[in-house]
């Protein structure tokens, strides 16, 4: 175990040449970072995880209720044994062969049973409110990280002039104020790491898995080789574009559509400003560019230089989805009556919709009397949620 612990901490991968892990030891006149304060982020996150359970108990479903925002789920499927075994057992997305199968043996139409399918699957999403109250808690928690992240950053001269990110770089002290601000946002993603297992379910869930692995991955090496200035900047500018993703989707679930056209179009336009943008012209210009020319590069700097383009992919990735979004909404919108943008409208939404997906009456036995309507219960799934699941 010694001999891993000291090919694993090797001061010639982790630090530039000529400087030692023994260098960079607390004096009492400078702390630098330490690795053992990472461990800090694992209770930390622990407690993120119950102060948000407390926050959407006792604040957020107290707002949603204000707001009128029932706790009603998806319409409830019919009970019918044969077709919740198929559904539990075989496949939640019969084909046509299965269906024409299964019209026979129940002796109902084949919409009839793509119908109930379809209310099925939507019966195991979570209700409007859930939805809000997690995005309530997003909301406050990017807001915090966020207005706290600025007003410390002004107060820094590498916010003004990114070269101070290097200068007697790695023999920088660590501050209250950066310290406080790593650990909470490495505990802020530890605690989304583990609670995406039971969050809202999106299609997005491997995207956002690697995501947030990437992220811990960076913040705990940029924090151990003291690359922190830095990383203050790639966190506060990520940080930006969040709140407003969350507004909107509160907005959305809240009725209010026009607040959420809004609120999705000031998203987008920050978000593809800073990921696309201020991002790479900024932050990867001086992590590639400045640092070589200042610090020159060590192994550490090739993989946290690897990590920063792995997550500009992602943020290309993200920004392809939004301006997508975008498109279809305006198309929508100059096919159909006026609405600002649509953006409600989203086909990675977590409720599956249809003209007839959500239809009033239970399907019938008799292909002869089942009846359908084009009308829906209220829970038209194009929640936004797609489009803004991403925290960075």
């Amino acid at each position: 175990m010694a001999g891993i612990l000291a090919w694993f901490w090797n001061e010639r991968f982790w630090l530039p040449h000529n400087v030692t892990w023994a260098d960079l030891k607390n004096t009492e006149e400078a702390t630098f970072p330490q690795a053992e304060d990472l461990y800090l982020a694992f209770p930390l996150a622990f407690c993120i995880f119950m102060v948000r359970l407390i926050f959407e108990r006792f604040v957020a479903k107290p707002c949603a209720i204000a707001l009128n925002i029932q706790a009603n789920g998806p319409q409830i499927a019919p009970p019918n044994a044969i077709l919740e075994k198929v559904f539990t057992a075989i496949t939640k997305h019969p084909d046509e062969k299965r269906l024409e199968g299964l019209s026979k043996q129940l002796d109902w139409d084949v919409r009839s049973i793509q119908r109930w399918f379809r209310q099925r699957r939507n019966q195991e999403k979570p209700s409007t409110l859930t939805r809000f109250c997690e995005s309530m808690w997003r909301f406050s928690f990017y807001l915090y990280v966020f207005t706290y992240g600025v007003r410390f950053l002004k107060k820094t001269p590498w916010l003004w002039n990114t070269r101070h990110c290097w200068y007697n770089y790695p023999y920088q002290p660590l501050t209250t104020d950066l310290h406080y601000y790593y650990i909470l946002e490495l505990s802020f993603y530890w605690s989304l790491m583990f609670s995406q297992f039971t969050d809202i379910k999106r299609k997005d869930f491997g995207i956002m898995f690697l995501h947030h692995l990437v992220c811990i991955f960076l913040i705990t090496f940029s924090y151990v080789n003291n690359m922190a200035r830095v990383g203050t900047l790639v966190l506060c500018l990520h940080d930006s574009a969040d709140a407003l993703l969350e507004a909107a989707k509160m907005a959305n679930y809240a009725k209010f559509q026009k607040m959420c056209d809004l609120l999705f179009v000031m998203f987008a336009v920050v978000f593809i400003t800073t990921r696309l943008g201020i991002f790479p012209l900024w932050v990867l210009n001086t992590t590639l560019f400045e640092s070589w020319e200042i610090v020159g590069p060590y192994p550490s700097w090739w993989v946290f230089n690897l990590l920063l383009l792995l997550i500009q992919g992602l943020n290309c990735f993200w920004s392809y989805l939004i301006v997508k979004i975008a498109c279809k909404a305006v198309s929508r919108g100059k096919a159909g009556k006026w609405n600002p943008l649509h953006v409600s409208k989203d086909d990675r939404s977590d409720i599956e919709s249809s003209s007839d997906e959500e239809d009033s009456e239970p399907p019938g036995k008799n292909p002869h009397t089942a009846t359908t309507t084009n009308g829906t219960s209220g829970t038209n799934g194009y929640l936004l949620t797609g489009s803004c699941s991403m925290d960075d």
